[in-house]
């Protein structure tokens, strides 16, 4: 007979509760994204019942034009959302962890106020500040998604602001004080010093950026033009009428594309904590 070592009261992994329970969650999670992942190849307009393998509408969301538009604003609005974002979150961030000046608990509390508020009471009264101060809506292209990319900016960045700030609580402050020891000056020493260390928390604040610019529905509604249709909401317009491959063969891409930024993000982290380490 065999003996089997007794599970401990940390051995969680060996549960067949626990298992059991994981296994549950990401069926629930995971099983609607295969599904429409699946259906994307679906031969069938009816989008119910499976009639074949077929690539062709992928071939018709490439060749929809507005479709097309659609996702070039979205990746647009996007990259420039993660560039502002991720500079003015780690300033805030920065300025949190570092220096005391009054009524700094109300500042963090502002600040986290487009993290807690609802999406939608965040869109309506961006919506009502750009009516409200006449915001120029006659420009050209690309200006016409500044008022979605100051949109994605303003509830974006204290995401950014959090993941800095919890990297900084790590820093051992006496690097830094060692670094101007030997003569660095205070922006040489957050160049090659606090920057660095800064890292990863800054790769991953502009992923969570990048993700939730792209990926957003209400706040573009409310603050979109009639001339200005972000990805999101051309699917949502497409979907009102019937979910059909296209639609979801979009939403694949989409999804890929996320997928895609994140493994990309995670081994620039991974290599540079190597690097670290090595160092």
């Amino acid at each position: 007979m065999f003996n089997r070592r007794p599970i401990g009261p940390l051995d969680y992994t060996r549960r067949l509760w626990l298992r059991l329970s994981v296994l549950a969650v990401l069926v629930f999670l995971y099983a609607p994204i295969a599904t429409l992942i699946a259906f994307s190849f679906n031969d069938s307009k009816r989008n119910i019942v499976w009639r074949g393998f077929t690539l062709k509408y992928y071939e018709k969301a490439l060749e929809n034009e507005s479709l097309m538009i659609a996702f070039g604003n979205s990746l647009t609005i996007a990259l420039i959302n993660t560039i502002l974002a991720t500079i003015l979150g780690a300033m805030v961030a920065v300025l949190l962890w570092r220096f005391r000046f009054p009524l700094k608990a109300g500042y963090e509390g502002a600040m986290a106020l487009p993290i807690v508020i609802p999406e939608i009471c965040m869109g309506v009264s961006m919506m009502a500040f750009f009516g409200w101060i006449g915001w120029p809506t006659a420009w050209g292209w690309p200006m016409t998604l500044s008022p979605i990319i100051i949109a994605h900016v303003a509830f974006s960045f204290p995401f950014v602001a959090m993941i800095v700030r919890a990297r900084l609580s790590n820093f051992n402050r006496e690097l830094e004080e060692s670094a101007k020891d030997l003569g660095a000056s205070e922006w040489q020493a957050m160049r090659d010093v606090i920057v660095p260390f800064m890292k990863p928390g800054l790769i991953a604040g502009a992923l969570m950026a990048f993700t939730l610019s792209l990926d957003d529905f209400v706040i573009t509604f409310f603050t979109s033009g009639p001339d200005t249709v972000t990805f999101p909401v051309k699917v949502y317009s497409m979907v009102r009428f019937s979910v059909t491959p296209e639609v979801n063969a979009a939403s694949t891409v989409l999804i890929v594309i996320t997928v895609l930024v994140t493994a990309i993000a995670m081994r620039i982290q991974s290599r540079f904590k190597g690097d670290v380490g090595a160092g």
